[in-house]
């Protein structure tokens, strides 16, 4: 397993964010975030780098391509007991990620709101948020990913006593739950989208 050097950090619900940041500053842990999760933590005074400026790409379309690239993925999914893997990354220039810490944008949060739009609607599915987080999830012995901000306190302390590290019995538990937080955000979106098509041919 990897002593986690680097994280990513991109959340909608800040809740505990900037002092989790913090303490992984405080470890040696290099930040890279996105957007409002970077100037949440800026505004606490917490070392960071944005995503944009590590990946050497602007974030664009309106917010919605911001960490869809190799050096964030290559950094996660990159097997760090794989030779070849890690050769690639040496040819590429692209570091290793060890931790992700990610919740998603509020689409459940915002279908409920009284006349949202389905534009709105459509704004509010995650796409990058996702993405890291599966990738971290199945690269779990080498990437410790976060959903959850009520583990950030259980993290931390097992990172003091392990010397920047986590168990595998830790990172299996956090994984597991990436899944179960994802296939229920896909399951809402989903059902959303089927009672928006019933509503259509209503009309």
């Amino acid at each position: 397993m990897s002593k986690i050097k680097r994280a990513i950090l991109s959340v909608s619900n800040k809740k505990g964010i900037a002092e989790f940041a913090r303490e992984l500053n405080s470890m040696g842990v290099e930040i890279l975030s996105t957007g409002g999760t970077a100037k949440t933590l800026r505004d606490a005074g917490v070392s960071v780098k944005d995503v944009s400026e590590y990946t050497g790409f602007p974030e664009m379309l309106d917010g919605r391509l911001k960490t869809l690239h190799p050096r964030i993925h290559g950094g996660l999914l990159s097997r760090r007991d794989n030779p070849k893997d890690m050769e690639e990354l040496k040819k590429h220039g692209i570091d290793t990620i060890e931790m992700v810490v990610v919740n998603l944008y509020p689409f459940e949060e915002t279908i409920s709101k009284k006349g949202v739009s389905f534009a709105e609607a459509i704004e509010n599915i995650d796409i990058g948020g996702p993405a890291m987080l599966r990738s971290a999830s199945k690269n779990f012995q080498d990437v410790a990913v976060i959903v959850e901000p009520s583990d950030y306190e259980k993290v931390l302390e097992e990172m003091k006593s392990l010397n920047a590290d986590l168990s595998y019995a830790t990172r299996l538990e956090l994984a597991k739950k990436v899944f179960i937080h994802t296939s229920r955000y896909d399951a809402i979106i989903a059902d959303y989208l089927t009672k928006v098509i019933e509503e259509t041919k209503k009309q």
